[in-house]
């Protein structure tokens, strides 16, 4: 499976097609799509959509990843990022391909196998599990393989999401997800921190 991540933005959005499957993948291209801060922010979407447009042509893959924004402290760049999002979710779909949506935590989960990951974490499992030392390129073209990865990870429990709400991890994302922290050097922590011990309880002793 070949899976176009991207990481949206209106300055600079990450791209990288990565293809194999969980345990065994590579990173094919990666780049950021960079937009000039001195035009007004009309042009620069339409040229976000020429540029993307190319790139997924030219990567030709079989889905799509996209950064779902969560939330963000700045409206105004909350505005533009959800600009960009809705940019580049019409020139994917334009070009007909499959469209899959994440958040940051679910990325970072499927990446590191903790949703709490630092970005230095992200990058350094992103770097062992597609068997480069290098991500080339800023922080955005490592989101966006990130994003690529999460999907490899996750596409196979989507059809079952149904009825096992509760099986977000499969037997063959552990592994790759611990082989990588092997190779990282320990990334991050295996499994979200357990409850603190003094955790409040209802008089029926329920959380």
């Amino acid at each position: 499976m070949r899976v176009l991540g991207v990481d949206p933005g209106l300055g600079r959005t990450g791209v990288a097609l990565v293809e194999g499957h969980p345990g065994s993948l590579r990173l094919v291209h990666a780049e950021c799509i960079e937009t000039g801060a001195e035009d007004a922010d009309g042009p620069r979407l339409l040229e976000l959509s020429r540029l993307l447009a190319q790139s997924a042509g030219s990567l030709h893959p079989d889905v799509a990843a996209v950064e779902r924004l969560f939330f963000s402290t700045n409206r105004q760049t909350a505005m533009r990022v959800s600009q960009a999002r809705g940019v580049i979710l019409c020139t994917l779909a334009a070009a007909g391909i499959p469209i899959a949506e994440y958040t940051p935590n679910e990325i970072k989960e499927s990446v590191a196998g903790y949703g709490g990951a630092t970005k230095r974490q992200v990058l350094r499992m992103c770097g062992a599990m597609l068997g480069v030392e290098e991500i080339p390129g800023p922080d955005d073209t490592a989101d966006a393989c990130a994003a690529a990865i999460c999907h490899h990870h996750r596409a196979g429990l989507q059809p079952h999401a149904a009825t096992a709400p509760a099986a977000r991890v499969t037997p063959a994302l552990e592994l790759a997800i611990a082989a990588a922290r092997e190779r990282a050097g320990g990334a991050a922590p295996a499994s979200r921190p357990a409850p603190h011990p003094k955790a409040a309880t209802t008089p029926g002793g329920r959380r």
